[in-house]
């Protein structure tokens, strides 16, 4: 399953992953905290997130059904995607632009390229 979230429906998982489980009360007054959101934002944006799949909300207490990782992966994903037409090279050229690359840097971009390697 793909999850598109908006801008501000991450932050509000950001939130959310750092404290799960969290009861919906200690939540509201996490996104006050955080995000400066009302009570009723942050219901909203909860039910959302429930109606998504990436969240429940039983008997108060918020609990995360999709990890932060495989939202973030795909998210990467569509971006490289939408913007770069899915090449990666492509990516890593414009990220890189004219910046240098520590030696450590450099090592593990190699590793990370070689555990990913076809066959």
């Amino acid at each position: 399953m793909e999850y598109h979230i908006a801008d501000s429906e991450y932050r509000f998982m950001q939130v959310v992953w750092e404290a799960a489980p969290v009861g919906s009360g200690r939540l509201v007054e996490l996104c006050q905290e955080k995000l400066g959101w009302k009570k009723s934002t942050t219901y909203t944006v909860l039910k959302k997130m429930c109606n998504k799949g990436l969240l429940q909300n039983e008997k108060s207490l918020v609990t995360v059904t999709v990890p932060r990782e495989l939202v973030d992966n795909q998210a990467a994903e569509q971006f490289v995607n939408r913007t770069f037409g899915g090449s990666l090279p492509g990516f890593l050229a414009a990220f890189i632009g004219g910046k240098t690359l520590t030696a450590q840097e450099a090592e593990e971009l190699k590793h990370l390229i070689d555990e990913h390697k076809e066959g």
